[in-house]
């Protein structure tokens, strides 16, 4: 199937370096308030690209709970496929894509594991249910139906039904400490802007503009 009557023009703004704030995170924060603003379903969702240590690549989406200066996070099974990619090679890259704003924003880093504090102190804000599902699911393991699935979260929610649902050894969270930011912000004609921010030794940050 060839797909050639999807072209479209990109003309509801534009990006220029005098209106970038000197520092991506605050760039990012202004960008994200306004795609929350533009009432964009799951506006913190972001693609999660990782490689195995072969250097295999897979992708998925998750959901950014938390971002500062010192990088972005988010949540998972450590024995998850994506854990184990991180494990082998944390050299990682997340997208957050808003269409309707013709933007999106790339982040590529290192992912580290946030301290168990940190996790404990997020998790336990979860809903209890959602709790009890991260007990209750071996993360990308092999199952042979959805009701032994089921029948794991009920035993959890059994076990756990008179008093807190702790934070299970197995799950956690991960910052990616960013050493590139690129901002793209969609043009007409395909003549979109970029801008990269990269990170120097002394942790300021060198701004380029890139050809689209």
């Amino acid at each position: 199937m060839e797909i050639t009557d999807t072209e479209r023009q990109f003309t509801l703004l534009g990006l220029r370096r005098k209106d970038l704030k000197e520092e991506p995170v605050e760039q990012f924060e202004m960008w994200l308030k306004q795609a929350w603003e533009a009432k964009i379903p799951d506006a913190h969702a972001m693609s999660l690209a990782t490689a195995s240590g072969e250097g295999v690549p897979t992708v998925r989406t998750v959901l950014l709970k938390r971002f500062d200066r010192e990088g972005f996070v988010f949540y998972t099974n450590y024995e998850s496929a994506k854990a184990r990619q991180i494990e082998e090679n944390p050299n990682v890259e997340l997208l957050l894509f808003w269409q309707a704003l013709q933007r999106q924003v790339r982040i590529s880093g290192v992912a580290e594991k946030v301290p168990t504090t940190e996790s404990l102190k997020y998790f336990l804000k979860r809903p209890f249910d959602s709790r009890l599902g991260a007990w209750a699911s071996a993360q990308s393991s092999v199952i042979s139906t959805r009701g032994l699935l089921e029948m794991k979260y009920e035993e959890m929610k059994r076990k756990f039904a008179e008093g807190e649902v702790p934070l299970p050894s197995f799950w956690g969270g991960y910052r990616v400490l960013p050493s590139k930011i690129e901002f793209w912000q969609g043009r007409k004609n395909r003549l979109h802007d970029r801008f990269l921010y990269t990170r120097a030794e002394d942790d300021t940050w060198k701004i380029e503009r890139l050809a689209p």
